[in-house]
């Protein structure tokens, strides 16, 4: 008897769980009304250097990404003047979960469970409206490492894990892998080979009919990266030449086919 109690509130949890998602995924992208991006700052190695760069942090830093979403979901047809609108909230002292390169399925899974109960004990908004979407930008010393920890942008719960470069010089950098990671948030998937980094053709590129097809003038969004040639890509510079193609917009609901 107690057995099927148990099974039963573990399928009443996990029924909440999945129409509480669903409520997410159409709330977040209805496109009614502003979407509030919350950007919590974090030290993520403890560097004077990362506390320096994350106490001097404000708005400005982020400017873009607003600008590049209203700019993006206006060619779309979207009429919304603000479709997402920036907030910086105090820096989170604690680090969120890592999730362990050989996770699996389970292992993702209990780190995904993992990260939502941090987010809800951790993003304090100091009595301010709390966002929609949660971005924990973790910072680090440049000159610490040459590339960053991979960063994750989870659709259940709208919680977004980026690792950027303490560095005002990489900041537009910085932000299109937090615009990358806020897309995943809302549904949309990545249009890159895992096992190169290059552009998904013709998904991944910006402007798939170019002739020559190489190098693209511009990056799709969710490639990360502009394809130079069949076997290489750059990084974009910031997100003044960087687009959401059809497929993204397809996923985040900006297009209907």
């Amino acid at each position: 008897m107690w057995r099927n109690i148990r099974i039963a509130i573990l399928l009443i949890v996990l029924l909440w769980a999945a129409v509480h998602t669903s409520f997410e995924r159409y709330g977040s992208t209805r496109w009614k009304d502003p979407l509030w991006v919350g950007i919590f700052p974090v030290n993520a190695d403890g560097t004077t250097t990362a506390q320096s760069y994350v106490d001097g942090i404000d708005i400005g830093d982020f400017a873009d990404i607003g600008d590049f979403m209203a700019r993006e979901a206006h060619r779309y047809g979207k009429s919304l003047a603000e479709p997402v609108h920036i907030v910086v909230y105090p820096q989170v002292r604690k680090p969120p979960p890592e999730l362990p390169r050989d996770a699996g399925v389970l292992g993702t899974v209990w780190w995904s469970l993992k990260l939502r109960w941090y987010a809800s004990r951790n993003a304090d908004t100091h009595g301010r409206a709390p966002p929609h979407v949660r971005m924990f930008v973790l910072f680090h010393d440049p000159s610490t490492l040459q590339t960053v920890p991979d960063s994750h942008g989870m659709q259940k719960g709208l919680i977004g894990v980026t690792h950027a470069f303490a560095s005002k010089q990489m900041a537009r950098t910085n932000n299109v892998v937090v615009t990358h990671e806020l897309l995943h948030t809302l549904g949309a998937t990545d249009k890159y080979d895992y096992s190169t980094g290059v552009p998904l053709f013709p998904i991944g590129f910006a402007d798939p009919s170019r002739k020559p097809l190489y190098p693209q003038d511009q990056a799709e969004i969710m490639a990360g990266r502009r394809a130079v040639s069949t076997q290489s890509a750059e990084m974009p510079e910031g997100l003044n030449t960087v687009v959401v193609g059809p497929a993204t917009a397809l996923e985040i609901r900006w297009a209907s086919h």
